[in-house]
């Protein structure tokens, strides 16, 4: 990289820094212009974003070794210096953050950003939280950013106030300092067997840990492990996310979609770069552990969401099966499954964002408990004014607001499923392709039996959400229930459309995404380019493409 372009990857973490800590200063009555501070720099972090992906991805077609950018703070030599990575992992997590990040703010700006203090800085933070977390090369610093993303969602979690908010934010905030704490003491214990913390640099000295200290740094990292897995919600860690999520406010609520896949993220980066050398000594560390957690995950999240009697907590229940899918797709071992897992990691990000916003509109003009009213009805009401009702009220036009709700609606129950024709249906057609594929060399070899439990899973949980938003849908839009027409403002409808749009352009371009995940993939399974870019001498030679062998 030459010029400005080298100062790229530092402006996600940078420019969310300054442009939160100068609205610090900016009176809180003016909301107005920290609202188009915060978009501002929320597009410019868009654009950013978009660059790093463009820098990574444009390899030369001569070149088999993947690109990777790195960022050495104050110019400080490997693995003393802090750095920052960007590889098209990396780069595909900041793009994803920023577009959920823009939709939600701009959904805020009908009321919710004025219904509580200091709200775009907190967002703004958060923001510099995830962009370091995945950017970040070394585990000293993950931590640094782990906590300052989780002191962000704090505030951002009890914006808003309430009872339910202020009840479930104390219990968010308890499971994720034990979560921190956990994760503290692994990074010690990791330090202390190998004596560094810089990613690529521990991947070459795990091997070189003698038997004598293999059990310490086995416990340090299943330890760390834990860590993540909680942020990832894996069953039995997730007994906190569905309440959470279902009671925070919804702009919040979906940039909180991404919160999870930041523990998914590292685990799928530190289980395949640390433990990836092959050798008697080495094994693939905790992947079984991955493989059933994820399953039992997949199945957690599936009956919840058919135990939910909110819309908002089925929300939280899709966040449970989306975030198992993909840890089990980690857990298979396998570069196919782990690409076609991005992308559904993509997919199902996007809508479950579109869900948490769309709750909100359509539970406007309902009442408190009205799903659990509408169970009630269904168990014990009257059948005959059920049935006059409906009579009365054949004919009755659709309101234009409602048909569009509705349809936003069907369209996000159609990805969180996995039908047709949006891109969840590609997403999950993709990965039971890669699990129905030949793991071994052989073409006579038989399916593993966890890729058959799999499919069996992904299909059952698709059914699943499938019944439980249908019989959402009926209760909020065709439910003989007196209710009020909610009133809702163009900007936030946009924000919810717009992601749906996003879907079906995945849909559209699914081709040139599967590519490009699947090279990340291969990317991630082989690191070595990754830790060849990293422990490389000067800073000019980042932007060169190492495949040559050392």
């Amino acid at each position: 990289m030459t010029g400005w372009i080298e100062h790229l990857p530092i402006v996600p973490v940078v420019l969310p820094l300054v442009a939160g800590a100068g609205m610090l200063l900016i009176d809180e009555r003016r909301r107005g212009l920290k609202a188009a501070l915060n978009l501002g720099a929320i597009i410019a972090l868009a654009g950013v974003g978009l660059a790093l992906l463009g820098l990574v991805a444009n390899v030369p077609s001569s070149q088999t070794a993947a690109q990777v950018e790195v960022y050495r703070l104050g110019d400080w030599p490997v693995p003393f210096g802090i750095v920052l990575v960007v590889d098209r992992l990396a780069a595909l997590m900041v793009v994803l953050t920023s577009v959920l990040a823009l939709t939600s703010v701009v959904f805020s700006l009908a009321r919710w950003h004025r219904a509580g203090a200091h709200f775009h800085s907190l967002f703004q933070f958060l923001l510099m939280g995830l962009n370091g977390a995945f950017l970040t090369g070394d585990l000293f610093n993950l931590f640094v950013f782990f906590e300052l993303l989780l002191a962000a969602s704090y505030g951002l979690m009890l914006h808003g106030s309430g009872t339910a908010r202020v009840q479930a934010g104390l219990h968010y905030i308890a499971i994720n300092l034990a979560a921190s704490l956990l994760f503290l003491i692994g990074v010690s214990l990791l330090y202390a067997v190998t004596g560094t913390l810089n990613m690529a640099d521990l991947a070459t000295r795990i091997p070189l840990v003698p038997a004598s200290d293999r059990m310490l740094l086995e416990t340090g990292a299943a330890i760390l492990g834990v860590a993540f897995l909680v942020k990832a919600g894996m069953w039995p860690l997730s007994f906190w996310l569905p309440s959470a999520y279902s009671v925070a406010a919804p702009p919040v609520a979906a940039i909180f979609a991404i919160l999870s896949k930041v523990g998914v993220y590292v685990v799928l980066r530190l289980s395949l770069l640390l433990f990836s050398e092959e050798g008697p000594s080495v094994a693939p560390f905790g992947q079984e552990w991955l493989l059933f957690g994820g399953m039992a995950t997949i199945a957690f999240g599936a009956i919840g969401v058919l135990a939910a009697q909110d819309t908002a907590r089925l929300a939280g229940f899709a966040v449970l099966i989306s975030s198992g899918t993909v840890l089990t797709a980690i857990g298979t071992g396998q570069p196919g499954v782990t690409a076609s897992a991005l992308f559904y990691l993509i997919s199902s990000t996007l809508a479950i964002s579109a869900f948490f916003l769309l709750v909100e509109l359509i539970e406007r003009g309902r009442g408190p408990g009205a799903d659990i009213l509408a169970v009630t009805l269904e168990a014990f009401g009257e059948e005959d004014e059920e049935e006059l009702e409906a009579v009365e009220e054949v004919g009755i036009a659709t309101p234009a607001t409602l048909a569009v709700l509705g349809l936003s609606f069907i369209g996000c129950a159609l990805v969180l499923a996995g039908l047709p024709p949006l891109s969840g249906f590609i997403a999950k057609f993709a990965l039971l392709t890669a699990l129905l594929n030949t793991p071994g060399p052989g073409t006579e070899a038989a399916v593993a039996p966890a890729s058959w439990a799999l499919l069996a899973l992904l299909i059952v949980s698709g059914l699943a959400t499938l019944i439980a938003m249908t019989r959402a849908g009926m209760r909020v839009f065709w439910a003989p229930l007196e209710r009020a027409i909610p009133q809702v403002r163009l900007v936030e409808l946009t924000p919810v459309v717009a992601l749906l749009i996003a879907c079906a352009g995945l849909t559209v371009q699914a081709e040139p995404l599967l590519q490009y995940t699947q090279k990340t993939a291969q990317t991630v399974h082989n690191p070595h380019d990754y830790i060849r870019g990293v422990l490389s001498g000067a800073a000019e030679e980042q932007s060169v493409p190492r495949g040559d062998g050392s």
